[in-house]
């Protein structure tokens, strides 16, 4: 079933602050470094579960930003930079989070086994985390210091389940790295992944290898090129597909799909 979204139940992007990989200033109210985890090895008492997180050493940006957002009456503070695609929060990842939010109790979050693809700088695996979920975070070598920064200052102390960060690099050694006898999720989401790029035969792949039985893939994307509704006709003959949300003012589309088995 189709449904807009209006531009006034948007989330609320809230004051921006200097960030350096140093250090950061952030708005009063915003969450502290000691509520939060800071970055990763700046304590020396970081739970077991998260020594994993360890091997992944921030890129080192000349410059950083915080951003700061507000979904499931949490305040989110994360870490961009515009030096990499892969550092910056894009529409399609706001209106996710919104829809995510929205509709918490409809999906069933709560404990549900959830795979992002291209988590950037990781605020929609921050909201799933913060819904519940457990939420395995993926996306390039390059990005995984920024991404893993993020989730733990949003989320060590303050969620149910502690994201896990993998690398995944879109149609590379898919069955070696998430074999489908060991590795099932309830959803497997992806914001902003199409755009003009030459890996979209890659993407689409590396969706379906993801998707099983059960699986039910949410796709969120700023349409930006003839390209993307080319992708979108691909992605219609694998999967199953139905427009869940649009926000018009910014060019969003939210789609659900369900992999077509033969």
């Amino acid at each position: 079933m189709d449904a807009c979204l209006s531009s006034e139940q948007r989330p609320q992007h809230l004051q921006e602050a200097p960030c350096t990989p140093d250090g950061c200033s952030a708005p009063e109210g915003a969450p502290r470094e000691e509520d939060t985890g800071g970055p990763p090895g700046g304590s020396n008492k970081i739970e077991p579960s998260l020594h994993s997180f360890q091997q992944f050493v921030p890129t080192d940006y000349e410059s950083y930003t915080q951003e700061h957002y507000l979904f499931a009456g949490t305040k989110i503070v994360i870490q961009e930079s515009i030096e990499s695609y892969g550092a910056v929060v894009w529409p399609g990842a706001t209106a996710l989070c919104q829809y995510l939010e929205e509709h918490s109790e409809e999906l069933n979050l709560q404990d549900a086994k959830i795979l992002e693809i291209g988590a950037g700088p990781g605020l929609v695996s921050i909201v799933a985390s913060i819904l519940g979920a457990q939420v395995t975070a993926t996306d390039l070598p390059d990005v995984l210091g920024n991404l893993q920064y993020n989730l733990l200052k949003n989320t060590l102390k303050r969620t149910a389940h502690l994201p896990e960060v993998r690398e995944l690099v879109w149609g590379e050694s898919l069955e070696q790295r998430f074999p489908r006898s060991s590795f099932r999720y309830d959803y497997v989401l992806a914001s902003d992944v199409v755009y003009h790029h030459y890996f979209l035969d890659k993407l689409l792949a590396t969706m379906a290898h993801l998707c099983q039985p059960g699986t039910v893939l949410l796709w969120a994307n700023k349409f930006r090129f003839s390209t993307d509704y080319e992708f979108l006709d691909k992605f219609k003959q694998v999967f199953d597909t139905t427009l869940l949300a649009e926000f018009p003012e910014a060019s969003v589309k939210i789609f659900q799909g369900i992999l077509k088995w033969d």
